[in-house]
């Protein structure tokens, strides 16, 4: 229901509709010229006439207005054009009767453009609000607590005016822990969504229930591999495809992170107490879900530190791989040690503005950061 609700809310906000109001500036320019073109030809020389800027009057309001306003404003504008002409008694004159043709014709043809526009803007703004709709469904915001660490998160498309592709992310509470999770599906855009979702219902399936962070990856790489089968056009295409993952545990009560990587980038600790980003790289790695059946499906956690005031930084390939205008990587380790800020909102503002920055705003891939700081508060109900 607040999926529709935003879809609804989002069509009838008062931006699409600002063609339809346009501000009082845009009118009264135009209706000003209306009136002036009858009243000056009073006193202007025969051989003088105004009549060609009647059609700036229409131009004007098509461009900003809708087209019930645009067809108002042309029929004025070609009563303006008759009074004119009846004034000077040149009505039935050849010359005036073509500029009467030529008028009615181009706001005709004014009004039908606003309709148009107009209404491919209300698909795109329908199409953007399902889009939005569907990231609040299939990757919800992560909550700013959970436990005794904070979260922040950052998410970007690689396709335009799309809120939602091949990275994902999420949070669960368990009774004793925080876990986390956050991926890349092989592809980018809208064309990797339905893996995304596989993914992201497998963990959330599974990540409440007390077992072991190996039984959590087991039972996604089964559910992910089932899946990716299920959405697949064949055999080869189920195989060319997989996730990289990497499943983080976080207790309560005790100052460490346990981790399983399943072929994704390291995430990086900064400690509180030291100016370094460090790769947490787990020494046995299992390859990326929906690949399992080549390790046996072994998947073996490890154990770092992580205390209080500590900070762990979860990212996707499209942030590490990111390049400037020389093609060289860029060096989000070395950049985030830069920044002692602690907190986690603050820490992703700067990442991502230095990643503009970086690349000049060229950012052709999907990108998913999740800041996670321990804090010792009271854990979440």
């Amino acid at each position: 229901m607040s999926a529709v609700t935003g879809i609804r809310s989002a069509a009838g906000d008062p931006k699409v509709r600002r063609r339809a109001a346009p501000h009082l500036m845009w009118l009264l320019g135009p209706l000003a010229v209306i009136v002036a073109v009858p009243v000056a030809d009073l006193f202007l020389p025969p051989d003088i006439h105004l009549a060609d800027v009647l059609v700036l009057a229409v131009a004007v309001v098509a461009h900003s207005a809708g087209p019930r306003l645009t067809a108002l404003i042309g029929s004025l504008s070609v009563l303006a054009l008759i009074a004119a002409g009846a004034e000077r008694r040149t009505l039935n004159t050849e010359s005036v009767l073509v500029e009467l043709g030529t008028l009615a014709a181009l706001c005709a043809f004014l009004v039908l453009f606003t309709h148009r526009r107009d209404r491919g803007q209300r698909q795109l703004v329908w199409a953007r609000s399902i889009s939005d709709a569907a990231q609040r469904v299939v990757l919800r915001p992560l909550p700013e607590r959970a436990g005794p660490v904070r979260l922040a998160s950052r998410y970007r498309g690689a396709e335009a005016d799309t809120c939602i592709g091949g990275d994902l992310y999420a949070a669960a509470r368990t009774s004793s822990s925080t876990r986390l999770l956050i991926g890349d599906v092989r592809g980018k855009g809208l064309a990797s969504i339905s893996d995304t979702a596989v993914v992201l219902g497998a963990f959330r399936a599974a990540s409440h229930r007390q077992i072991t962070l190996p039984e959590l990856a087991a039972y996604m790489e089964e559910a992910v591999r089932w899946g990716l089968a299920e959405f697949s056009g064949s055999e080869d295409d189920a195989a060319e495809r997989f996730v990289t993952a990497a499943v983080v545990d976080i207790p309560d009560d005790d100052p460490v992170v346990h981790l399983v990587s399943c072929g994704h980038p390291p995430p990086l600790l900064l400690r509180h107490d030291t100016p370094a980003a460090t790769a947490l790289v787990v020494p046995e790695p299992a390859p990326p879900l929906g690949l399992g059946a080549i390790s046996g499906s072994l998947y073996l956690p490890a154990t770092f530190p992580f205390g209080e005031g500590d900070r762990l930084m979860l990212y996707t390939d499209g942030v590490c791989e990111a390049r400037d205008r020389s093609g060289v990587f860029y060096p989000l380790a070395e950049r985030v040690a830069r920044w002692a800020d602690p907190e986690p909102e603050t820490l992703l503002h700067r990442v991502v503005a230095d990643l503009r920055e970086y690349t000049d705003g060229r950012l052709d891939d999907d990108m998913a950061m999740v800041v996670v700081r321990r804090d010792g508060g009271a854990a979440a109900a």
